[in-house]
């Protein structure tokens, strides 16, 4: 997996601005795609950024890389456990609730809409988007915003920013490693 893709995917949540940020990868065998996290997972853990697959089938891998610190705040809020419960999953700690939503993303034909959750998306937007995803939207970026439009398309633009920048220091040399912010 080549850091390229990582930044080209990444880059907010690498850089700590966002919780956490998904891609698709295809890989030629499991050995190499369970590598490839491995060492990803070895030279950012000091960073406080981890990557795991999420759904693996057919070549193609559904990666996740995340701050899990950040994520577990994401998910106490309220409103966040309360869209999660709607969808059936029984709290407890991050990692069951990562293995709930692979297991949503495994047994469900339509993509899981509480994903946004996982990603750090507003809790309000999340529910606007599953309650009725075509009424009240203000914007469309990351995510779909319903509510606070301003915020969103200045966290949209940040998130280009960032992606431009770091696509850029990553072409001037710079690794992967020193591109990652570490932990607050």
């Amino acid at each position: 997996m080549s850091e390229a893709l990582i930044v080209r995917h990444c880059s907010p949540t690498l850089a700590g601005l966002k919780t956490a940020n998904m891609f698709n990868y295809t890989y030629r065998d499991k050995a190499e795609l369970t590598e490839s996290i491995r060492s990803v997972n070895i030279m950012l853990k000091d960073k406080g950024v981890r990557m795991i697959p999420l759904r693996i089938s057919d070549g193609r891998a559904l990666i996740y890389v995340y701050r899990p610190e950040r994520l577990e705040a994401d998910l106490k809020c309220p409103l966040s456990g309360s869209i999660l419960a709607s969808c059936g999953y029984d709290g407890g700690s991050v990692s069951r609730l990562i293995k709930g939503l692979m297991e949503r993303l495994v047994g469900s034909e339509e993509f899981p809409h509480e994903i946004g959750l996982f990603l750090g998306y507003p809790p309000e937007d999340v529910r606007c988007f599953m309650c009725d995803r075509n009424s009240g939207c203000r914007c469309v970026g990351c995510w779909r915003a319903y509510n606070n439009e301003k915020e969103a398309e200045k966290t949209f633009a940040r998130f280009r920013k960032c992606t431009d920048v770091y696509c850029r220091k990553l072409r001037e040399g710079y690794s992967l490693t020193r591109l990652t912010v570490a932990k607050a």
